[in-house]
């Protein structure tokens, strides 16, 4: 049976979620993880160096401007998990407003990005690309504000990276990440417009 988009967010709602073996690889299998990864909203860490270059880069962020091309931008490298199924059931969440993406451009370039599916207050996190330095820490950076301020409660991201742990993620058990989404998705929030990398480097540091 092939995948919709309703299928989909019901697998989201129980806690698992899709991928394929390669991105020519036809066939997609659910994961449910033994332990989950995290970023809490209010636990998001900016390293001094991080927080000089965001103060200063050129580098501008927005929101559902270019969604497919952050698909496209994280499903371009040798190994991954994004095949023509899963790509086209992500546009078809977008269409329906389940799914956003962050996008950091250069000019006109866009340089790095992050894409993820919303389910009430619950976002989760699905993958993220840089082609410029930092470019992926200030789209993780802007996106927690952001869903802080539109008043989300959960940011899934699937699996523990040396990266995302030096940002402040978490692993939890697989019942404590059940709990967590049971609560978050049958609550509301707003997916918002971000903020400048400077403003959210100013608002991390002020409350750091």
């Amino acid at each position: 049976m092939s995948l919709t988009p309703e299928i989909l967010l019901h697998g989201y709602s129980i806690g698992i979620f899709p991928m394929a073996e390669h991105q020519d690889d036809p066939e997609i299998f659910w994961v449910d993880p033994k332990t989950r990864g995290i970023l809490p909203l209010d636990g998001f860490h900016i390293s001094h160096s991080l927080a000089k270059r965001m103060r200063k880069t050129k580098l501008r962020v927005s929101v559902d401007q270019d969604f497919l091309g952050v698909v496209d931008g994280c499903a371009n490298r040798i190994d991954t998990w994004i095949n023509a199924e899963i790509r086209s059931l992500y546009l078809a969440l977008y269409e329906r407003g389940n799914a956003h993406s962050i996008e950091v451009w250069d000019d006109t370039e866009l340089v790095g990005g992050v894409y993820g599916v919303t389910l009430g207050a619950a976002f989760f996190g699905e993958s993220m690309f840089s082609r410029r330095t930092d470019a992926s820490k200030i789209a993780l950076a802007c996106l927690t504000q952001m869903l802080a301020r539109g008043g989300f409660e959960l940011f899934d991201t699937q699996f523990i990276t040396d990266h995302l742990a030096s940002l402040g993620g978490i692993e939890i058990s697989r019942a404590k990440y059940q709990d967590l989404l049971d609560i978050a998705q049958k609550k509301h929030a707003d997916f918002l417009t971000p903020l400048s990398p400077q403003d959210v480097v100013q608002r991390i540091t002020q409350t750091s």
